[in-house]
């Protein structure tokens, strides 16, 4: 995979908590790349790009670059992780071919997670839905302690 990109729209299930806690964790990061965040099946989402899928924007994570390439599933999630400071050199060794088909597995089971702790009815938001608050977490720029 290459990308070439300046800015990304990151169009995420605001419905799910999962996406939520994902789409917070990727905005509190370093970005090399400006990520935007668009709810999936939004107004916004279809009135910015008619030619998506939306139904499929609401399955899989996908990222719209401003180069107007489309990412889904786990080359969106690569494309996430390229644009962020300290995540680049994994996204890169990850899009290899020899370590794709794990990125693919890993990316799998996150969206059977998120199938199962969606709620569509559930009003959007960015709550920490049972995530635990801010100070749960060690202050750790690097998430590698705590």
């Amino acid at each position: 995979m290459t990308w070439r990109s300046r800015s990304t729209s990151n169009i995420y299930d605001a419905h799910c908590p999962l996406c939520r806690s994902a789409r917070r964790w990727l905005a509190s990061r370093a970005q090399l790349v400006p990520l935007e965040f668009v709810p999936a099946g939004s107004a916004e989402a279809r009135r910015r790009f008619p030619g998506l899928d939306h139904d499929a924007t609401l399955r899989d994570l996908t990222v719209v670059a401003d180069t107007g390439e489309v990412y889904v599933g786990d080359g969106a999630w690569l494309a996430c992780l390229w644009a962020l400071a300290g995540h680049r050199a994994a996204a890169e060794r990850l899009a290899r071919p020899h370590l794709l088909p794990l990125a693919r597995r890993v990316v799998a089971a996150a969206s059977s997670v998120r199938e199962r702790v969606r709620d569509p009815w559930a009003e959007p938001a960015d709550d920490l839905a049972g995530y635990g608050g801010p100070d749960d977490r060690a202050d750790c720029a690097d998430d590698r302690c705590g």
